[in-house]
C-alpha cells in the first residue's frame, strides 16, 4: 500500500470519503499506533496529557481519594471467527489461482497472528494491553505520590473490583501489582480482588433487561443500522478491501453469493477490516503488515460503520431515548457514594480501582456527558460530518476516567481526568474558577442532581 506523507494528506483522504471537513473532525486524535488509522474502540491506549502538563489543587488543599473506572487494556479478538471467515475464502481462491500478488501473503499473514492469538488466549490481553495497564498505575502513582504516602502511612486499604471476565480481572491485578511495585508499602494495603458484575458488567446483569431487549427487539434501531451500512458506500469499500487480496472475478464471485454459505462480500471485507484493526494491539507478540490490504479510505469507511454501531447500542443513540445508557447510573452512583463516604468519613479506603469493558464505559460516558458523548442522534442518522463521537477517542482499549477528591478543612473537591487528560464536567457544572478542572463536591452533586445523603 503506498503509504501517505503525513497524517495531514490522510485526514484530507478521509474527508473526501465520508464526506467530512476538518473543523468537524474537531475532538482527541487517536494516537495509539505509530502512523494514522481507523481503529475506532481497537484503538491502542495512550494517556492524552502530558503529565508536565497537570494543575496544582488550589492553595491548601491535599489530596484524600482517589477512584477510577478502566477498559481493560489492549487484546487479542474474542474469536478465530474473522480469520476462519476470511481463510476459507483465501484458500477456495488459492487452489484456483485467483489471488493477487499481495493477496499471496495475506493467508501466511492471517494464520501468523491466529496463531499469535490463539498463543495469548482468544479474549485474554495482549503483552501491549498489560503494558497499557502497568504504565497507567505507575502514572497514576506519579500524579499523586503525596495521596499515596499518607495511604500507606494510615494503612488504609486499596480496593480491586472487576467484571469477573479473565481480562478485567488481569487488568486489575496488573494495575495492584504496578502500584504496590511503584510503592512496596502499598503490597499489603491491596486486598483480594473481588467480583461486581451488576456494577461494573450491567450490561449482562438483571439491570440490563430492558438495554438486552432494545438490542434484540427494536425495530428503530435495526432499520437505523441496516440503513447505514447497507449504501453503495459500503459495496464499494467492500469490493475495494477484497480485490487487494482476490482477483476481480473471483470477488465478482463472492459478490454474486456463490460463496453465501461462508459470508458475504461485506462480511469477508469487514473479516478484513477487524482484522487489521486488531493487529496494533498484538504488538508485542509481532508484526503484521496488515495495512496493505486495506486501504486508508476504506478502512475511515469500516471504522465509521462500526462506530455507528456502538453510538446506537452503547453511546448517546437516539435523542428521544437514554436506553442505551441509563443503567449506567448504578456506576456513576458508586462513583458519588465513594466520594461521599471520603468526605463523611464513612468510607475506609484510600483507592478504588474498578476494571470493566467498552460495553461499561461507553454508557457512562454518555450518560456524565462527557466529551464527544453529549450529542445524540435526532432527524438525521449518525454521522462523522455533523457529530463529534468516535469511538477511539471514547473508548479506546485500557480507557480510563477518574476521580481525584482533594480537602481543605470541610471543602472537598473533585479534579476528574478522562483517559489521563484534566476533563471538565457536563454543562452546568461550575468549577471553582473559570477554566478550573476542580469542583466542589457539592456542586457536583446540584449540577448531577444527586439528593442528600
Amino acid at each position: 500500500m503506498k503509504r501517505l506523507a503525513s497524517t495531514a494528506a490522510l485526514a484530507l483522504v478521509v474527508s473526501a470519503v465520508l464526506g467530512v471537513s476538518q473543523p468537524a473532525q474537531a475532538g482527541p486524535r487517536p494516537s495509539g499506533p505509530p502512523g494514522p488509522g481507523f481503529y475506532s474502540t481497537k484503538t491502542p491506549y495512550e494517556p492524552r496529557q502530558d503529565a508536565r502538563t497537570y494543575r496544582s489543587a488550589p492553595k491548601g488543599f491535599v489530596p484524600v481519594f482517589t477512584e477510577s473506572v478502566s477498559r481493560h487494556g489492549s487484546r487479542t479478538s474474542t474469536s478465530s471467527e474473522d480469520g476462519d471467515l476470511i481463510l476459507q475464502l483465501w484458500d477456495k481462491a488459492a487452489s484456483e489461482g485467483e489471488l493477487t500478488g499481495r493477496g499471496k501473503h495475506f493467508g501466511p499473514e492471517v494464520r501468523s497472528l491466529l496463531d499469535a492469538m490463539e498463543k495469548a488466549g482468544y479474549g485474554n490481553l495482549s503483552g501491549r494491553g498489560k503494558r497499557e495497564i502497568q504504565a497507567t498505575a505507575v502514572r497514576m502513582h506519579q500524579r499523586l505520590p503525596g495521596l499515596f504516602r499518607q495511604i500507606a502511612k494510615d494503612s488504609e486499604p486499596i480496593d480491586v473490583v472487576s467484571s469477573g471476565k479473565d481480562r478485567a480481572v488481569d487488568s486489575g491485578n496488573l494495575f495492584a501489582a504496578a502500584l504496590a511495585g511503584a510503592d512496596p508499602a502499598l503490597k499489603p494495603l491491596i486486598g483480594p480482588a473481588r467480583t461486581d458484575k451488576d456494577l461494573l458488567y450491567f450490561h449482562k446483569a438483571d439491570g440490563g433487561a430492558a438495554y438486552r431487549d432494545y438490542l434484540a427487539n427494536d425495530q428503530r434501531l435495526a432499520a437505523t443500522l441496516k440503513k447505514i451500512t447497507d449504501q453503495p458506500a459500503t459495496h464499494r469499500a467492500a469490493r475495494n478491501v477484497l480485490e487487494r487480496i482476490f482477483t476481480p472475478a473471483f470477488v465478482q464471485r463472492i459478490s454474486a453469493g456463490e460463496f453465501s454459505s461462508i459470508g458475504t462480500g461485506i462480511d469477508a471485507a469487514e473479516a478484513v477490516y477487524n482484522l487489521y484493526s486488531i493487529a496494533p494491539t498484538m504488538s508485542d507478540e509481532g508484526t503484521w503488515r496488515m495495512r496493505r490490504y486495506i486501504a486508508p479510505r476504506d478502512a475511515a469507511w469500516f471504522a465509521y460503520l462500526g462506530d455507528a454501531e456502538d453510538f446506537y447500542e452503547k453511546g448517546p443513540g437516539f435523542a428521544d431515548s437514554d436506553i442505551t445508557y441509563r443503567m449506567a447510573d448504578v456506576l456513576l452512583d458508586d462513583f458519588f457514594e465513594q466520594a461521599e463516604a471520603t468526605r463523611a468519613g464513612t468510607g475506609d479506603v484510600g483507592a478504588e480501582l474498578r476494571f470493566t469493558h467498552a460495553e461499561e464505559i461507553i454508557p457512562l460516558a454518555a450518560l456524565m456527558g462527557l466529551p464527544g458523548s453529549t450529542k445524540p442522534a435526532a432527524a438525521r442518522p449518525y454521522a462523522y460530518a455533523d457529530n463529534p463521537w468516535r469511538g477511539a477517542s471514547v473508548a479506546p482499549m485500557a480507557a480510563n476516567i477518574q476521580w481525584d477528591v482533594f480537602r481543605k478543612d470541610d471543602t472537598y473537591l473533585v479534579r476528574m481526568l478522562y483517559n489521563e487528560k484534566e476533563t471538565a464536567f457536563k454543562r452546568g457544572c461550575e468549577p471553582v474558577a473559570k477554566g478550573s478542572p476542580f469542583y466542589d463536591l457539592d456542586e457536583l452533586r446540584r449540577c448531577f442532581g444527586r439528593t442528600a445523603s
